[in-house]
């Protein structure tokens, strides 16, 4: 049987919006049939990075970040925040929904961590997949990983630590007290490890890099070939971060959501992550929603979904908010990792009755 065949690329040290705009040009490249599926090896100047959903404010340090000269940037895939530099290298997989034979957003991405911690296992480390979507080495994290499908084109993607200073990670991300209690750490410094530090010394670049591919066609079961960047994807890399990613429109596109007196902030912490509901309401008696706005580090596919269900609950009772967020989520094309319409529904519920209002989210 012939295996899945996956050409491999290196779009060398970029800047991090850069970067983000190249993985949108890979999507829309193979939606359209301009390559084949692939697996793409990233470098970055040093940049925080936050996901599709959060609030640019709540989740980085920006007066460092300026201060520092780290550029600030919005991913295209969910999740939280996260800090990169030389000292860490970036993978990512675009691959058409059927060619492993696996549908469902949470076993793939169970299938491709577990692939990447075996390529890292042969660095000398016993790296693990942790659910959702870290690989750690004895409770600290070595990657993190996140992706969505965009139609029948799965983007996945990871980092690798291997020589950063976590010092300078935790002084230009806001990690939430909650996350840190989660796991009893006092700093988010002590929750990463680097491949430094497991090993007494960094392996070279070439050297991770032919670790994760022999883990990605061993356990993926893909046969891999080396090839360079097309002109295509420069091309629509370079649209991309001028209309849209490169700016700081974009970046700031969810930045203090909660400001204004009348908004109601809550929050929902499950097994997919962390939820955060702004609403406003509206009606004689604060009765329904005016607007709300949804943000956090989960994942959903597509990511424009989360946009659909504000629109939808815009002027929804609030005795329904519940029954509305089923009902949505019954009738939208969306897959969900890890996390449920009932965590929305129930920050949503949360931030209702953080606005005082006398009615009764349900």
């Amino acid at each position: 049987m012939t295996k899945p065949a996956f050409r491999v690329i290196d779009t060398g040290l970029r800047t991090g919006r850069q970067n983000i705009a190249f993985d949108a040009a890979m999507i829309e490249a193979h939606q359209s049939g301009a390559i084949g599926d692939s697996i793409r090896f990233i470098h970055f100047e040093p940049c925080a990075l936050i996901g599709r959903h959060q609030d640019l404010s709540r989740e980085l340090k920006l007066e460092y970040c300026h201060d520092n000269n780290i550029q600030t940037v919005r991913r295209i895939t969910g999740g939280g925040a996260i800090y990169m530099d030389q000292g860490q290298i970036g993978w990512a997989l675009v691959f058409n929904r059927k060619t492993l034979g696996v549908t469902d957003l949470g076993a793939l991405a169970k299938l491709i961590c577990e692939a990447a911690a075996s390529g890292l296992s042969k660095l000398g480390i016993d790296a693990r997949f942790r659910p959702r979507n870290d690989i750690e080495v004895e409770g600290q994290k070595i990657a993190g990983t996140g992706g969505f499908f965009d139609g029948d084109t799965l983007f996945y993607q990871g980092t690798v630590l291997i020589d950063t200073n976590p010092q300078i990670m935790a002084s230009a991300l806001n990690v939430a007290k909650a996350k840190l209690e989660k796991r009893a750490l006092d700093s988010a410094a002590a929750r990463v490890t680097t491949l430094a530090q497991l090993l007494g010394t960094a392996p070279s670049i070439d050297t991770i890099k032919q670790a994760l591919l022999d883990g990605f066609a061993e356990e993926l079961g893909i046969e891999i070939s080396t090839d360079t960047p097309s002109p295509a994807e420069e091309k629509l890399a370079n649209e991309f971060y001028h209309e849209e990613i490169g700016q700081d429109d974009f970046v700031a596109e969810i930045d203090q959501a909660g400001a204004g007196a009348d908004v109601g902030h809550g929050t929902h912490t499950g097994p997919g992550g962390t939820v955060s509901a702004f609403a406003r309401l509206e009606g004689q008696n604060n009765d329904r929603l005016r607007e709300v706005l949804l943000t956090g580090d989960f994942f959903v596919t597509p990511p424009r979904i989360v946009l659909d269900l504000e629109s939808h609950l815009r002027r929804v009772p609030i005795g329904e908010i519940g029954a509305s967020v089923e009902a949505f989520f019954a009738n939208a094309e969306v897959d969900l990792l890890s996390i449920s319409p009932s965590d929305f529904a129930a920050a949503i519920t949360n931030a209702v009755q953080a606005t005082g209002s006398p009615g009764q989210a349900v």
